[in-house]
């Protein structure tokens, strides 16, 4: 082959497979916007998260700029792959294709040689099979809500339908540009390899009209990305006991969440149970619900920071599932699926607890998108990761499994130790917690804060303005439940200029104090003192 046939070879392979990249991209981003279905760039950084070390996973944050920028980096990288395969099976192809015709003395249609259909067949057969198998464990995410089993079942089907439309499309593409169809019964000899510039030009047109609807497609899920909420926290002077919906915490590991239907939904309960059952929404908003007034914690939550909010909650125990399920004897977890293919466990004790909720409504509304809906998993006592949004599944399982971010090496221990830190007056981080402004001598100030002992309540909540030489009791001016947040206040007139260190202490519904040793969120949450300090003229 002469080094011109070589450089046309590979032009009509790379324009032949950026059409079919192009057109496999659509299928992916149309799935993804109307079945939900994940496409490999989304599902792989999905896949492999949950296998980094929590050191390799914050080293990544201080690399692109936080979690944020490390999902755009995911979602990035992932499209280049896809590109970057695309393109290169487009000219191995092509060099395939001319290999055949250069050894075969019988035409074909449109270029479709008997060794470059072998090529495609087993290239999209591996890839299918490859995909499936090494995204198995998030196959099962479909972001409109279907079951984990049913999410499988057209996750695969998709991306057979993607691979299957490349391999057509690279063949059809190939061959119009470089090959003249001939009938396979004409004795004709066949010329091959004819430039045909036009051709060309006709299939660019095309990979710029296929580009189109492509891009507008993605734009659209872009456009419902997280970042504007992703990290959102529920913090400074003008909180409330019950947090509005809109102003609650939000944490997520997506780049778009989900946007379930509920004409797609439904809760599979399965596992270790005698009787598996699947619930769509109807039938699961029909069973008797309760009322619960709940605080969550992300277990990212630094001392003194927002990562946390009170809601009241209304849902099904998840006690009443498993019963009618049936719990066989050797349970040992839950492990809860979500529509984004999160997954988190814990007890089955906990599980059995009748404060563990499927909730379908927060403050008297429907769940806002953001946090669940159409249900969520409310667990008291657990931090945040373990009241899963997007339920789909609950799998009870007879051995000790591990969530997505249990692998990464987080806990073993999710139980939300006892705290308080202050939120009022306005404080910042600047250069330490310090409140911002200054106190004045004999000036009376209303120090304001708050205390979670996840579901064992708080009891008594203590202040110092001495960095805890001396302490005196706070006024309690939300009580709460054994579940909630409470909060609480004290007057401090100084009566001296300096600088004060402002902290707190709470003992939970157990007598149990809290401990005044501080360590950091990694691997089971903070802990330890807020001091804040105030500077007295």
């Amino acid at each position: 082959m002469t080094l011109g046939r070589r450089l046309l070879t590979l032009g009509a392979g790379l324009l032949a497979g950026a059409l079919a990249t192009l057109v496999m991209a659509l299928l992916f981003v149309a799935g993804r916007t109307w079945l939900g279905v994940s496409p490999p760039p989304e599902a792989i950084p999905d896949r492999f998260a949950p296998t980094l070390s929590i050191d390799a996973f914050f080293s990544l944050f201080g690399r692109y700029g936080g979690y944020d920028g490390l999902k755009k980096f995911g979602i990035r990288s992932g499209v280049q792959g896809l590109l970057a395969v695309g393109l290169l099976v487009g000219v191995i192809y092509a060099f395939i294709t001319e290999l055949g015709a250069a050894r075969s003395a019988r035409p074909w249609r449109w270029g479709a040689s008997p060794i470059g259909r072998i090529f495609l067949v087993a290239a999209t057969a591996v890839l299918r099979v490859a995909t499936v198998i090494v995204l198995w464990p998030v196959l099962d995410a479909t972001y409109r809500g279907l079951p984990p089993g049913d999410a499988r079942i057209v996750t695969a089907a998709w991306l057979l339908i993607a691979y299957t439309a490349y391999a057509l499309t690279l063949m059809a593409a190939y061959g119009f540009m470089l090959h003249r169809a001939v009938p396979l019964t004409s004795d004709a000899p066949v010329t091959v390899g004819q430039p045909v510039a036009r051709r060309a030009v006709v299939v660019g047109l095309v990979a710029i009209l296929v580009a189109g609807p492509t891009v507008a497609l993605f734009r659209r899920l872009w456009d419902r990305a997280t970042f504007s909420y992703d990290g959102l926290t529920y913090s400074g002077p003008d909180i409330e006991p019950i947090a509005p919906n809109d102003r609650f915490y939000s944490v997520t590991k997506n780049v778009v969440d989900p946007v379930v239907s509920t004409n797609f939904w439904g809760l599979e309960i399965g596992g270790h149970v005698d009787r598996s059952r699947t619930y769509d929404f109807d039938q699961f908003k029909a069973l008797p619900a309760i009322d619960q007034e709940s605080t969550l914690m992300c277990i990212s939550n630094r001392i003194g920071s927002g990562l946390f909010s009170n809601a009241n909650w209304r849902g099904v125990p998840m006690r009443d599932l498993l019963e009618e399920a049936g719990v066989r004897d050797g349970a040992v977890e839950v492990l809860l699926h979500a529509a984004d293919g999160f997954t988190d466990t814990f007890s089955i004790e906990k599980a059995l607890e009748p404060t563990t909720l499927i909730v379908f409504e927060m403050n008297g509304e429907p769940l806002p998108q953001r946090h669940g809906f159409p249900a969520r998993v409310i667990v008291p006592g657990l931090y945040g990761e373990k009241n899963v949004k997007w339920i789909t599944g609950i799998e009870v399982v007879d051995h000790d499994a591990k969530g997505f971010y249990e692998q990464q090496g987080w806990g073993p221990n999710f139980v939300v130790p006892t705290r308080s830190d202050i939120f009022a007056p306005r404080w910042g981080r600047t250069q330490g917690d310090r409140f911002e402004g200054e106190f004045r001598v004999g000036q009376e100030v209303r120090i304001r804060g708050r205390a979670f002992a996840g579901n064992r309540g708080i009891q008594l909540v203590e202040a110092s303005a001495n960095d805890g030489e001396t302490w005196g009791d706070t006024q309690i001016d939300y009580a709460g439940t054994d579940l909630t947040w409470t909060f609480w206040s004290f007057r401090w007139r100084p009566t001296a200029p300096g600088e004060y260190v402002i902290t707190s202490r709470a003992t939970d519904g157990e007598g149990e104090l809290q401990t005044d040793k501080s360590r950091g969120i990694v691997p089971q949450g903070a802990a330890g003192r807020h001091r804040v300090i105030a500077t007295v003229v």
